[in-house]
């Protein structure tokens, strides 16, 4: 991927689409311009056949500082505003996606770059990222929603009000990131992780996502029958029996099959 004035730039190869906020020279801030194009994005990847699996990471030494408050300066109230649903418009257009979508964080992860990262199906971060929610030290409310159903209402409360910077171990222990790795090794993780999940059978990874999804919103009974509806889907499309017939052919050349699903 060359320089260019694209916020956000995108590649498409093997089934995997590659997203990269691009704005390195303000370490990845968030500005109006992002926003659309992340909207714009992520709303041609939902309906993109042929992706699988979609990689969000970032060029430059932070995955992203925050809001760019510069781009407020002289704005009124009405602007500043329409920008905040802006934001929330993009952090949405990632979370609808139907394609699984893995965030790759690096550096420091601050604001609403955090609600882009919580935006995502799961994180995986390198070593050296931090996370900070200082949202309220900067005289605004944000964060408030997607971080407490994550890591809970009182871990939450007490990121928000104190500002501190947490590291990425910590992330993980509270159920923020999945995993860390060296670093060096992020951009190959996430290309293993990302080529697993595009090699799987779409509709079942699609309706895997929506299922989940839709499951955190109700009762045990109701996400069963949510489950239900998803598996006679994939009935009706047939491809299930391609991995009956791959876990038979693995069988038959001796090799150790994955175990059994439901």
């Amino acid at each position: 991927m060359g320089a260019t004035d694209d916020p956000v730039l995108v590649e498409e190869a093997d089934g995997v689409a590659h997203v990269v906020l691009n704005r390195p020279e303000s370490r990845n801030a968030l500005n109006l311009a992002m926003c659309h194009r992340l909207n714009e994005v992520f709303a041609r990847l939902d309906a993109a056949d042929d992706i699988g699996a979609v990689l969000l990471r970032a060029a430059g030494p932070a995955f992203c500082a925050g809001a760019d408050l510069k781009e407020r300066k002289g704005r009124d109230e009405g602007w500043v505003r329409a920008r905040r649903l802006a934001s929330f418009a993009a952090y949405e257009a990632i979370e609808r996606c139907a394609k699984p979508v893995v965030a790759l964080v690096h550096g420091p992860v601050v604001g609403s770059g955090g609600e882009i990262a919580m935006s995502c199906d799961f994180i995986v971060a390198a070593d050296d990222a931090t996370f900070r929610f200082p949202e309220p030290h900067w005289g605004t409310v944000g964060a408030t929603q997607r971080l407490q159903r994550v890591v809970g209402k009182r871990r939450a409360k007490e990121l928000l009000f104190t500002s501190r910077t947490m590291p990425a171990a910590e992330a993980v222990a509270v159920g923020l990131v999945a995993r860390t790795v060296p670093a060096a090794e992020l951009l190959a993780t996430g290309a293993e992780l990302a080529a697993t999940i595009a090699g799987a059978p779409r509709l079942a990874m699609a309706l895997t996502k929506q299922a989940v999804d839709l499951g955190a919103e109700t009762d045990l009974a109701k996400g069963i029958r949510i489950e239900m509806a998803a598996i006679e889907r994939c009935l009706a499309d047939g491809g299930w029996r391609g991995g009956v017939e791959d876990f038979a052919a693995a069988m038959r050349a001796g090799r150790r099959p994955e175990p059994e699903g439901s």
